[in-house]
């Protein structure tokens, strides 16, 4: 059931936030606000391959 709430999770993330690799952004010039964004993504993605 986790691994399924996150695949739906990650399923909204990407219709919702925006995608940060696709607009090159530099990670030495990203705000607080694009590193939490990209944080979260991250840690849903992995929470969703992980198990």
């Amino acid at each position: 059931m986790k691994k399924g709430f996150f695949k739906m999770l990650s399923r909204v993330n990407k219709r919702l936030l925006p995608s940060y690799s696709k607009q090159q952004l530099d990670l030495a010039k990203a705000s607080k606000f694009q590193l939490a964004i990209i944080g979260w993504k991250l840690w849903v993605t992995k929470n969703a391959l992980d198990q």
